[in-house]
């Protein structure tokens, strides 16, 4: 966002303080959901980035919903395949 070119288009990352402001939450909550596993994020060495698509994701979903978006239960259904796969050698 304060580092884009202009005329870039929109970022396909966020920082975490970025994604933060944008959510309206304090950045730390925004970590401590990343090391949890309760919000994606990719981990570059120490520095974490947030996919735009994920924020805007939880904002679509929760207009198309009408509902309360939860973030770690979201995380928690896709985690739990993955889960599945890992701990059965990739059989279902």
């Amino acid at each position: 966002m304060s580092n884009a070119l202009p005329n870039a288009g929109r970022p396909a990352f966020y920082t975490v303080r970025e994604a933060a402001e944008i959510l309206r939450c304090n950045k730390n909550t925004l970590y401590r959901a990343i090391h949890e596993g309760a919000f994606p994020a990719v981990q570059i060495r120490t520095r974490f980035v947030v996919p735009a698509e994920a924020v805007e994701q939880f904002a679509r979903h929760a207009v198309e919903t009408g509902t309360c978006v939860d973030v770690a239960r979201m995380t928690a259904e896709r985690r739990t395949p993955r889960e599945v796969l890992r701990m059965t050698g990739g059989a279902l």
